[in-house]
């Protein structure tokens, strides 16, 4: 507890406070169905306990727990303090990957107990239990009205895990109250509704004539498709393996961009989620980013490390990346539209760039957003021919060049993001990184004079210069206003 923050140790108490006052009543509760709150805490905790046995953790699927089915039929079935006993052991055995590992059990513990009690009184509140009545299997008549109770008791579960999952990571990480809780939401609420359906199959079978015995077989559809799921995690692990290769394989080659990759990635995600876009296009665009440069894997290795200017016909070679880069992932399906993002990132809303000299909106929207977010982190980013430029200096010499080099609301959405929540690199393995506060950045909005004659050039004296600097200090095309311009990587021709 001692690592986090103090707000997020009173969070963590009032959660666990409110666990406490929902189970209680069970606990004094002389009614309470023992038996049924004992076999389905069992069933929740045992699917927990399995996932994190050594011995068997490679061969239970990924998506087994934590079980919600087995919690929401309880939901069903139980009083609301007897369901939120249900989800309290298998919250707390939970597996958890990130330290403190006691103090995110405790949490998991009191988070879905709070929520298996509030989903309860929805239920109760719209009549679930007399719909789901304790005689014969529910009848045709009954059938139809049990599924809005249940229904609204499967929304209520998520809501509450929603809200508090959003609320810690706004105390604990202090992120904006506006982006804590974004995507949340959208992306539980369809599991948890068939979670739902799956634990009233499970509640009609328990009543049914059949009992426990009997609800007890809904358990394996569920365990089939869970195991389907992990597989679509398998596979998703699989291509993020994929990207890092071709990531480190770039590093290596140009080891002067290391850490760029990421960080383009992180500014494109920036902008993507400034404009509005779906949590799916968001994760495209990150791609988009990380990977823009892979076509460097093409070029020779002696222009990358060139230690002089390049010659126009060395230039043409570089200038080829982008096209290198498509050609290595277009066979790649999952990419999607991140491989025009890669072909397209060196373009010019002027029709200037290349490889094919596109103009304003014919260049595609996600390559637009990664040619912004590849200018900014060169000039933030120190190299062995050049220093880092601060952020508000940076993010004005894009606004000088917008409308001719890039596009103006592409610009305006980087702005706007960093002034609010400032730029915190996932990556820092150049030195003199930019790391800086919304409430500085937001200064970068009014206009930061940057001397024309000085964008894109080198600064001879800022640190030794190395044995085989790249080439991304070649002169670029002149820009807006008789002014020196940026390349897409903010310094020259290259990246």
């Amino acid at each position: 507890m001692r690592a986090l923050p103090p707000g997020a140790r009173g969070f963590i108490l009032c959660a666990v406070l409110a666990a406490v006052a929902c189970t209680t009543p069970a606990l004094t509760d002389s009614g309470t169905p023992w038996a049924a709150v004992a076999l389905l805490a069992v069933l929740y905790l045992g699917g927990e306990l399995l996932k994190a046995c050594p011995p068997l953790r490679s061969r239970v699927p990924e998506g087994i727990g934590p079980f919600f089915p087995v919690v929401l039929a309880a939901v069903f079935l139980l009083p609301p303090a007897a369901a939120a006993l249900v989800a309290l052991p298998g919250g707390l055995a939970g597996t958890v990957v990130q330290r403190p590992a006691r103090v995110r059990r405790l949490w998991h513990g009191a988070q879905q107990a709070t929520a298996a009690w509030v989903a309860g009184q929805a239920y109760g509140l719209l009549r679930g239990p007399a719909t789901l009545s304790s005689g014969p299997l529910v009848g045709p008549a009954d059938f139809p009205s049990v599924l809005l109770p249940a229904t609204a008791a499967a929304i209520a579960f998520c809501l509450v895990l929603t809200v508090l999952d959003g609320g810690i990571l706004a105390v604990a990480e202090r992120r904006p109250a506006a982006t804590a809780w974004r995507g949340l939401l959208t992306s539980s609420l369809a599991p948890h509704c068939v979670h739902g359906l799956a634990g009233l199959m499970m509640a009609v079978m328990w009543r049914s004539p059949y009992g426990p015995p009997a609800a007890l077989l809904v358990l394996l559809p569920m365990y089939i498709s869970c195991w389907v799921f992990a597989q679509y995690h398998r596979e998703r692990t699989a291509h993020q393996a994929t990207i890092r290769a071709l990531v480190q394989a770039v590093d290596i080659k140009d080891r002067y961009t290391r850490g760029h990759s990421e960080r383009v990635g992180q500014a494109s995600t920036m902008i993507a989620r400034e404009l509005g876009m779906t949590e799916d296009r968001l994760e495209t665009v990150r791609i988009a980013g990380i990977l823009h440069d892979v076509g460097k894997l093409g070029v020779p290795t002696r222009l990358l490390r060139k230690d002089g200017p390049l010659t126009p016909q060395e230039r043409r070679i570089i200038e080829l990346h982008p096209e290198y880069g498509h050609e290595m992932v277009r066979g790649i399906g999952f990419l999607g539209e991140a491989r025009s993002a890669i072909l397209h990132h060196h373009e010019r809303v002027d029709g200037s760039g290349y490889p094919y000299g596109l103009t304003g909106e014919q260049i595609p929207v996600l390559a637009r957003v990664v040619a912004v977010a590849d200018a900014f982190d060169a000039m933030t980013s120190t190299r062995s021919y050049s220093r880092a430029r601060p952020v508000p200096v940076a993010l004005a010499e894009l606004e000088r060049c917008a409308g001719v080099q890039f596009d103006p609301s592409m610009v305006r959405a980087l702005v706007d993001a960093i002034g609010r929540t400032g730029w915190h690199p996932v990556v820092t393995s150049d030195e003199d990184l930019q790391v800086i506060p919304a409430a500085a950045a937001a200064a970068s909005a009014g206009p930061v004079p940057v001397p024309s004659a000085l964008a894109g050039m080198p600064e001879q004296g800022s640190r030794p210069v190395a044995a085989a600097p790249p080439p991304d200090r070649v002169p670029a095309a002149p820009g807006p206003a008789g002014g020196a311009g940026l390349d897409a990587d903010g310094t020259g021709a290259g990246g």
